[in-house]
C-alpha cells in the first residue's frame, strides 16, 4: 500500500465536496463532477473511488481528466489500481484518431464522416466509455457537435452534452436550433451557463440571448460586465430581423487625416483583429461614417500617405433598421465580406460580417422548407410526442377542412359518378396534374418574392408567361392523357372531357400559383407557410368541378 501522506485540508470540507460529487454523478451532471474534482487532491479522489460500488466507480473514473489519472492511481490499493490502469490503457488504445487532411472533401465524404462520427459516439455510449465521447467531441468543430447532439434521442443527447467542456458549450449552443438550445441550456448550472459564454463574440452572445427563454437570457445579461452589458443592451434594442440584430460592435475606427504608418502601429498594439476584418471604418470626430480603408490598400501603401488618400467612399453603409433579407441581398449582390451599419444620423454603430449573413440565409432556407409542411417550430426531430402532436394537429385540421371542401364538390356530382364509374378512376389524374403545375409556379413566385425580383411592374408579364407555359403543357398532356383514356375505356367523349378538364385545371393552377403567394405576402402571411395548402385546395376543387361538370353535361 502507498505511504504518501494525504492532504491536510479540512476534512469536513473534503467530505462535503465528495458528497456533492456523488450527488452530481447520480444526477448525470458530469460537467459539475469534473469541476468539483478539480478542487480535490488526487488522494481524496482515490479515497472517494474506493468508497463507491463498481458501477459508480466506473462512472466516476470516466470523468477523471487524463492528466490526473497517474496521480490518482498512485493512491489506490494495488488491485483496484491495476484494474483502472488496464481500463485507462484500453481507453487510450481506442482513442479516436485525429482527422486527416487527405480524407474525402466532397459532400458524400462529409456525410460519411458525420455518419461515422455519430456511430462512434453511440458505440462509446453503449460501452460506457464517456472519456472516448469527450475526446471525440473535443476534436470536433462546435457546429458539428451541435449537429451530432440534434441527431441523438433525448436520453443520449443529455449524456453527450454533459461531456462537452464548459468553455466550448457556449459556442455549441449558438449553433443549435432554438428548442434544443433552450433544453440543453437549462441542463447547465447557472454558473456553468455564465462561464460557457465568456469567450463568445458579442453578436453570438446577442443571438444566444434572443434564442434562450427570458429568464436564462436575463441571467446572461446580468452576469456581463458593465461595459459589455451596455453593448448588449444596445444590440438587443434592435429588432432581431434587422441590420441592428445582425450587427456586431467590434469595429475598428480610424480618422481620415491619420497617416498609414500611424494606423499600422495602432493595429500592432491590438495584437489581434476582430474576426472577418477586411477593412477599417473611417469616421470623423462625431463618429459620422465617411468611408472604409481596405486592409489590401493599407498594407500596400506608403507609410507617409494619409488614410484620406487611399480610403474608399463608394462602400454604402446599411441603415440599422434595414430588414435582414435586404441585408442578405446586398451581401449577395455586391459580394461583401463585411459592411458598416449606421443610424439615422449617419453615425457608425458597428458592422455586419458575412458569416452572420450565411447563418441567416441557412436559417431562412430551413424555415422555408419546414413552413411548407407546417413544421415551422419543430426543428428538434426528437421533440416530445405530445408537443409535436399538438403542433401538427393544427395543420392536419386545416387540411381536413380543405379535404371536406373537395369532397363536397365531388358530392355535388354523386349521380354522375354512379352512372359513369370510369370518372372515379380518372379523377385523381386531373387533380394531380393541376397540383404539380401549380406547385411549380408557386415555388418560382415564392423564390422571386424572397429575392425581391417580383415587383408591381412585372407581375402582369409573369402571369402571361406562366399562363403561356401552362397552355402549352396543358394542350400537350391533354392530348396524351385523352388518347390513353380512349384506349383504356374505348370512349372518345370521355377522353375529350378528361383532356379539357386537365387544360382548364393547369391554367387555373398557374393563375393560383401566382396570385396566392402575392395575396398572402400582401396580407403579411408567409407564402411558404400557407401557400401550398391553399393551392392544393384550389387545384382539387377546380379540377374535380371541371371534370365532373363537363361529364355531367356530355355524358349524363
Amino acid at each position: 500500500m502507498h505511504t504518501n501522506p494525504t492532504p491536510t485540508d479540512d476534512s469536513r470540507g473534503a467530505v462535503t465536496d465528495s458528497e456533492l460529487i456523488i450527488q452530481a454523478l447520480a444526477a448525470g451532471r458530469n460537467k459539475r463532477v469534473r469541476k468539483l474534482m478539480t478542487r480535490l487532491h488526487p488522494a481524496k479522489i482515490a479515497a472517494l473511488i474506493e468508497r463507491l460500488d463498481d458501477e459508480r466507480r466506473d462512472a466516476l473514473w470516466q470523468q477523471v481528466a487524463p492528466e490526473r489519472e497517474t496521480a490518482i492511481l498512485h493512491h489506490l490499493r494495488p488491485g483496484l489500481r491495476e484494474r483502472l490502469r488496464r481500463q485507462a490503457a484500453e481507453d487510450a488504445a481506442n482513442e479516436p484518431r485525429e482527422p486527416q487532411h487527405d480524407e474525402p472533401k466532397g459532400h458524400r465524404g462529409k456525410a460519411k464522416q458525420n455518419a461515422n462520427h455519430l456511430q462512434d459516439v453511440r458505440d462509446a455510449l453503449a460501452d460506457g466509455k464517456l472519456k472516448r465521447v469527450g475526446k471525440l467531441l473535443q476534436q470536433t468543430h462546435p457546429a458539428k457537435v451541435a449537429g451530432l447532439l440534434e441527431a441523438l434521442p433525448p436520453e443520449e443527447r443529455t449524456v453527450v452534452w454533459s461531456m462537452v467542456e464548459t468553455e466550448r458549450a457556449g459556442k455549441v449552443l449558438t449553433y443549435l436550433h432554438e428548442d434544443v438550445c433552450a433544453s440543453l441550456a437549462r441542463d447547465l448550472d447557472p454558473d456553468e451557463l455564465v462561464a460557457s459564454v465568456q469567450t463568445l463574440e458579442l453578436d453570438d452572445l446577442v443571438d444566444l440571448i434572443q434564442d434562450l427563454p427570458h429568464e436564462l437570457g436575463a441571467q446572461l445579461r446580468a452576469a456581463a460586465g458593465a461595459s459589455r452589458r451596455k453593448q448588449l443592451d444596445e444590440l438587443l434594442s434592435y429588432p432581431e430581423d434587422s441590420a441592428g440584430g445582425l450587427m456586431n460592435a467590434d469595429v475598428i475606427e480610424v480618422r481620415a487625416k491619420l497617416r498609414i504608418g500611424t494606423v499600422m502601429r495602432y493595429l500592432r498594439l491590438l495584437e489581434t483583429l476582430p474576426p472577418q476584418t477586411d477593412m477599417l471604418m473611417v469616421v470623423d470626430r462625431q463618429g459620422i461614417y465617411q468611408g472604409v480603408l481596405r486592409l489590401s490598400a493599407l498594407v500596400t501603401t506608403d507609410f507617409s500617405a494619409r488614410v484620406s488618400d487611399v480610403m474608399h467612399t463608394d462602400v454604402r453603409p446599411i441603415p440599422v433598421q434595414t430588414p435582414d433579407v435586404d441585408v442578405a441581398r446586398q451581401f449577395e449582390d455586391h459580394d461583401l465580406l463585411s459592411a458598416p451599419v449606421i443610424d439615422d444620423e449617419g453615425r457608425l454603430l458597428g458592422r455586419i460580417t458575412v458569416d452572420d449573413v450565411v447563418d441567416l440565409i441557412r436559417e431562412d432556407s430551413e424555415r422555408a422548407v419546414m413552413n411548407m409542411a407546417g413544421l415551422d417550430q419543430e426543428a428538434d426531430m426528437f421533440a416530445p410526442v405530445l408537443t409535436s402532436s399538438r403542433r401538427r394537429a393544427v395543420w392536419l385540421g386545416i387540411n381536413l377542412a380543405t379535404a371536406f371542401l373537395a369532397a363536397w364538390v365531388i358530392g355535388l356530382f354523386q349521380a354522375t359518378l354512379q352512372q359513369v364509374v370510369a370518372l372515379a378512376v380518372l379523377m385523381p389524374i386531373v387533380a394531380s396534374m393541376g397540383g404539380i403545375a401549380g406547385s411549380q409556379t408557386l415555388t418560382l413566385v415564392i423564390r422571386g418574392l424572397a429575392l425581391g425580383q417580383i415587383q408591381p411592374g412585372n407581375v402582369r408579364l409573369l402571369l402571361t408567361r406562366e399562363l403561356g407555359i401552362s397552355a402549352l403543357n396543358g394542350v400537350l398532356w391533354a392530348i396524351v392523357i385523352a388518347l390513353l383514356a380512349v384506349v383504356w375505356f374505348d370512349s372518345w367523349t370521355l377522353g375529350i372531357i378528361l383532356g379539357a378538364a386537365i387544360l382548364i385545371n393547369l391554367l387555373s393552377a398557374a393563375f393560383a400559383g401566382l396570385s396566392i403567394p402575392l395575396l398572402l405576402h400582401r396580407a403579411g402571411i408567409d407564402p411558404a407557410l400557407a401557400g401550398s395548402v391553399v393551392l392544393t385546395t384550389v387545384t382539387d376543387v377546380v379540377g374535380f368541378f371541371a371534370f365532373l361538370g363537363l361529364a355531367t353535361l356530355w355524358l349524363v
